[in-house]
């Protein structure tokens, strides 16, 4: 199987999640919860949820905002600071799709108490990503070097720092 191949699969797999289990998901759960709490009450819940979410994505929104704009005038990389917005701008897009189970992840992609795990693997997506595409097609990874047996590092190996 070929990695455009894979790759096809793995999107129409994710689209299949979001477009069809999911709000099927939503359902079930507004159903259960309406069932236990009431149509009215359960409403309410949404709507509160909702009020929540708003508040903490504008909270949360700008104090990721601010910290990324101390770090460039400071001169830094703001690499966590951006790993920060993103989390919190999906938090945002979950937070405005209706139902409990999105709201819930939502809300804990945006909570700085549970944003640092999220952000660990979005930081570790990244890197595999970055990894693989730089060794691309028939190389084997790290660990190979250049031309040349010297142990200088070739064309596949960058040098540098990782700053977390």
């Amino acid at each position: 199987m070929t990695r455009r191949s894979r790759r096809g699969r793995r999107a129409a797999v994710l689209l299949f999640l979001a477009f069809v289990v999911m709000p099927i998901l939503e359902i079930v759960v507004l159903i259960q919860v309406g069932q236990v709490i009431g149509p009215w009450w359960t409403i309410l819940l949404l709507v509160l949820d909702s009020i929540l979410g708003a508040w903490l994505i504008k909270r949360e929104g700008r104090r990721a905002w601010l910290a990324l704009r101390e770090q460039v005038e400071t001169g830094r990389m703001p690499t966590r600071e951006l790993a920060d917005g993103a989390l919190v701008v999906l938090g945002g897009a979950f937070m405005l799709s209706p139902g409990f189970v999105t709201d819930a992840v939502g809300i804990l992609l945006i909570l700085p108490v549970t944003r640092p795990v999220f952000r660990r693997l979005l930081t570790t997506y990244a890197v595999h990503q970055v990894a693989r595409r730089a060794a691309g097609p028939g190389r084997t990874g790290p660990g190979r070097t250049g031309p040349g047996d010297d142990n200088r590092p070739g064309p596949d190996v960058v040098r540098g720092e990782v700053i977390d």
